[in-house]
C-alpha cells in the first residue's frame, strides 16, 4: 500500500517574469532544485545555497509583487517572485502555489544546509537609501502644501496633501516590509510570502 503523499508530484512553481520572453519552471527534486528555462535545465543542489532572501518588490502594474532569492555558493543567484506576466498589460497571481512551493523549499534548503542564511527584506545600504529618500520627498512635499496654504493658494496646498498622501501609501510598504532582518533557519515570512492557508 503507498502513502498518499508518496503519489503527490513534487513541489512546483511556474512564472513568466518578463511581459516578452519564456515561462521558467521550478522543480523539487529530492535535495535539488530543477530550473527549466525552456532552452535549458539547470539543476542547483540545495546544499549549495548560502542564503534565502524575501523581499517586496512591487512592479509597475501590480503594487502586490514579492520575490524569493536564492545566493549560492559559487556567487550565482535564482530569484523568482509570485507575479506572472500573461501578456504585456495582464498578470497572474497564484499566492497560495507560491506559498506552498515557497515553503516546501525552504524546508528542503534548511535539511540540505542547516547553516545556510535566511533574510527579510533588503540589504541594510539599500533599505536606509530608500527609507532617507522617501522620508525626505514626504517631507518636501509637506513643506510645500504647508507654504502653499500661507500664500493662499489652497488648490496647490490641496494637491500638495495628495500627493504626500500618494508618496506615503507608495513608499511605507517598501520601507517597512524591505526592513532587513534575520529569519530563523528555514522561516517563511508571511509578510513577504503572501499565500499562507488560513
Amino acid at each position: 500500500m503507498t502513502n498518499d503523499q508518496d503519489d503527490a508530484p513534487p513541489p512546483s512553481w511556474r512564472q513568466r517574469p518578463k511581459p516578452v520572453g519564456f515561462e521558467i519552471a521550478y522543480k523539487l527534486d529530492g535535495d535539488t532544485l530543477e530550473i527549466d528555462r525552456t532552452r535549458r535545465v539547470d539543476s542547483i543542489r540545495l546544499s549549495a545555497v548560502e542564503q534565502v532572501r524575501f523581499v517586496y518588490a512591487p512592479g509597475n502594474i501590480s503594487s502586490k509583487g514579492y520575490k524569493t532569492q536564492l545566493r549560492l555558493s559559487d556567487g550565482r543567484t535564482v530569484t523568482f517572485g509570485n507575479l506572472s506576466w500573461r501578456s504585456l498589460t495582464d498578470l497572474d497571481r497564484d499566492d497560495a502555489r507560491y506559498h506552498h512551493f515557497v515553503a516546501a523549499l525552504c524546508a528542503a534548503i534548511a535539511r540540505a544546509n542547516p547553516r545556510a542564511r535566511f533574510v527579510a527584506g533588503r540589504p541594510k545600504p539599500i533599505w536606509l537609501g530608500v527609507a532617507i529618500v522617501g522620508a525626505l520627498s514626504l517631507l518636501m512635499l509637506t513643506v510645500f502644501s504647508l507654504r502653499a496654504f500661507q500664500q493662499g493658494a489652497t488648490n496647490a496646498a490641496l494637491l500638495g496633501i495628495l500627493l504626500v498622501a500618494a508618496s506615503f501609501w507608495q513608499v511605507w510598504p517598501l520601507v517597512s516590509l524591505n526592513r532587513p532582518r534575520e529569519l530563523a533557519t528555514g522561516e517563511v515570512p508571511d509578510s513577504l510570502v503572501p499565500g499562507r492557508p488560513g
